[in-house]
């Protein structure tokens, strides 16, 4: 196990080099002026001129990707265009929320996706089933702004019980509506997956076995069938975790959620090409670690990845 993490660890800094690389050049390709963005309509070409020599935005492109690297390894993402503060600080201050929305959306989507795709599967409840399984369809093909949209108007329009956007100091009620949005298509994959997964190990010659002995239905169910069933539910846990905590920006922006996914946008809007790097930079280590974490929990779910990885 010592050998594979180290392994998956060393091919994280090829690709980490790549991102690097590539968000630096499409800064300089997309279309825009962070100069301009910053001296508004009145301007003249020796303000210009002055603070684009204070940027560092004077100097070839070969020799801006140079000092970047450089300031990359040294863990220093620069400071914004547009307020001057570190990068680093910014992240610190954002990120804490938009983990606090990541945490939340995963917890109801892996409980509810794992309880749906459970009771979906058992025989007894196949009408149940059926619907649910409805209902899990229609979480993975509606878009998540819609989603978001609809649950503003009906929670926090219709029945005022909600608010409609902000971060309340934290409160709970601020929280609900965009991690139900943020959960919503997961919760759906989950329980489909759970649900074809437990069908599948069912059959198996090993839980009939189990079976057979007279073992409690509650005990087949834990020890064998969800247990097996836990890898590819992982894996989409895993994914979308990742996904959630590079920076939700869709359900970040509807909510008015003060996280990390909104920070990009306005940044973006603004064209501040170091807030931009280094939180591209910063989300791609979290995905990549995230990843690693999932790879890392097969082998202590299933003991079989173990003896594989041991054989190769």
């Amino acid at each position: 196990m010592l050998k594979f993490v180290i392994r998956r660890v060393a091919q994280l800094f090829p690709i980490l080099f790549g991102v690097v690389t590539v968000t630096f050049l499409i800064m300089y390709i997309i279309p825009g002026d962070p100069i301009l963005s910053l001296v508004g309509e009145r301007y003249d070409s020796e303000t210009i001129d002055r603070i684009r020599e204070d940027l560092g935005l004077n100097k070839p492109i070969p020799f801006q990707y140079v000092d970047y690297i450089v300031r990359v390894v040294r863990l220093d993402f620069g400071r914004s265009f547009v307020t001057g503060r570190p990068v680093i600080d910014s992240i610190k201050e954002y990120f804490p929320r938009t983990l606090i929305l990541a945490f939340s959306a995963m917890l109801i989507a892996v409980v509810f996706g794992i309880v749906i795709g459970a009771v979906s599967s058992l025989d007894r409840f196949k009408w149940l089933g059926r619907a649910l399984m409805t209902f899990s369809l229609v979480g993975v093909s509606i878009p998540v702004f819609w989603l978001g949209l609809l649950l503003i108007y009906f929670f926090a329009i219709k029945l005022s019980i909600l608010p409609p956007s902000g971060y309340g100091n934290g409160s709970l009620r601020y929280l609900i509506l965009p991690a139900v949005t943020l959960s919503f298509a997961s919760m759906a994959t989950v329980a489909r997956v759970s649900r074809s997964s437990l069908l599948d190990i069912s059959s198996e010659d090993f839980v009939r076995t189990a079976r057979a002995k007279g073992l409690n239905e509650f005990v087949v169910f834990g020890k064998h069938l969800f247990r097996n069933a836990l890898i590819p539910v992982i894996t989409i846990v895993g994914s979308d975790f990742g996904s959630y905590l590079g920076g939700s920006v869709l359900t970040e922006s509807i909510f008015g959620w003060p996280g990390l996914g909104r920070y990009i946008v306005q940044a973006i809007l603004k064209r501040d090409f170091p807030v931009i790097q280094g939180a591209v930079l910063f989300m791609a280590v979290l995905f990549m670690v995230v990843n690693l974490l999932v790879d890392v929990s097969y082998g202590f779910i299933d003991p079989r990845v173990r003896v594989v990885e041991k054989e190769e």
